[in-house]
C-alpha cells in the first residue's frame, strides 16, 4: 500500500485482526448484527467474552460497524 491509499482508524486493524483470529472483517460483521441493537460497550463486550477478541481489536470492529450502520 501507499502512503495515500493507507487504512486509518479502526480499519487501519482489520490485516491483524483477520490474521490473528483467521476469520474476514466480514464475520465481525455479521456476529455485529446479531446484536446491534446493544450500545457500543456492549457490543465490545459481545466480542471479547463470546469470541475472545482483545479490546482493540473489538473495539475497532464496533466503531467501524457503528460508523457504517449509523448507530
Amino acid at each position: 500500500m501507499t502512503t495515500d491509499t493507507k487504512a486509518k482508524g479502526p480499519a487501519s486493524y482489520f490485516p491483524s485482526i483477520e490474521k490473528t483470529y483467521g476469520h474476514p472483517v466480514s464475520h465481525w460483521f455479521t456476529l455485529l448484527g446479531s446484536v446491534k441493537n446493544k450500545k457500543h460497550t456492549e457490543q465490545v463486550a459481545f466480542l471479547k467474552s463470546e469470541h475472545k477478541l482483545g479490546h482493540g481489536h473489538a473495539n475497532a470492529l464496533v466503531a467501524y460497524y457503528r460508523a457504517k450502520n449509523g448507530n
